[in-house]
């Protein structure tokens, strides 16, 4: 159990950097430091301000890789992709920087 959770947190330690580089003029970086995303405990991310454009479709590019990459992660160890998608999740809002959001059982907050 132990070794299959540290494979799939290596996993998706090196899954951020992969989709942290997209082809978007905002970056992931940026949105988040701006407070127009944040990440949610299910290893998605949301939009902290729907408004945007820009960070809605920066949204969608990120999490349709997440989950692409979360489902290789779980065919690979023989696991359910909740189980990847919860221990992303949960290693997203550890690593989250202060001051950017994360979302909580009461909506979103800056850590």
């Amino acid at each position: 159990m132990f070794i299959a959770r540290l494979t799939i947190a290596v996993c998706v330690a090196t899954l951020w950097t992969a989709v942290a580089s997209t082809g978007f003029a905002l970056s992931l970086d940026d949105a988040k430091a701006n407070g127009l995303v944040g990440e949610k405990s299910n290893g998605y991310l949301g939009a902290v301000n729907p408004a945007n454009a820009e960070a809605l479709a920066l949204i969608e590019d990120v999490n349709r890789k997440r989950r692409q990459a979360y489902e290789d992660i779980a065919k690979r160890n023989s696991t359910n992709i909740r189980a990847v998608e919860t221990l992303a999740g949960e290693k997203a809002v550890q690593n989250t920087k202060p001051g950017n959001f994360v979302e909580g059982p009461g909506g979103w907050s800056k850590k």
